[in-house]
């Protein structure tokens, strides 16, 4: 079995008047619930300024895309239990890319060459956080092996 590694960082690009923004161990527990049922994924909390969650998962069973859907799910799974109203639920976008050069860092806690990155993204507007980063046009030349979007956005 191979194992591939998965880290999530967190942008919270809203207004904390509608949701408030997880903590890091809030966060961590939403995918910790949320993928606990896959017994071939495991999630834990990281120490590190940037990368909060790390999830193991074993590509023999999936793929980085499926375990980024399964994690937007989960977050989607914990922003609609915390209101009533659909229209508040935020867009979300979970934006993965492949580490291909080496590792700025030797911390092994840091994302290192082979493994996925990936933003988990909570914003009004999944639309204008993708054109104000220029996603397009930082993944043109990108392959499908080395780059995924998964968009879940409100009705």
């Amino acid at each position: 079995m191979t194992e591939l590694r998965m880290l999530l960082s967190h942008n919270f690009d809203l207004s904390e008047e509608i949701f408030p923004q997880l903590s890091r161990s809030e966060f961590t527990q939403v995918f910790i619930d949320g993928l606990r049922s896959y017994n071939k994924i495991s999630c834990r909390q990281l120490n590190h300024p940037h990368w909060l969650v790390e999830i193991v998962f074993s590509s023999d069973d999936f793929d980085s895309s499926r375990v980024g859907s399964l994690c937007a799910q989960a977050l989607l799974d914990k922003r609609q239990s915390q209101t009533k109203n659909a229209q508040d639920i935020p867009d979300i976008l979970l934006l993965g890319g492949l580490k291909t050069t080496p590792p700025l860092s030797n911390d092994p806690q840091a994302l290192q060459t082979g493994e996925w990155g990936v933003d988990v993204v909570e914003t009004q507007s999944a639309e204008r956080f993708l054109k104000v980063m220029e996603w397009e046009e930082k993944t043109a030349n990108k392959t499908s092996d080395e780059i995924f979007k998964i968009e879940i956005k409100k009705a």
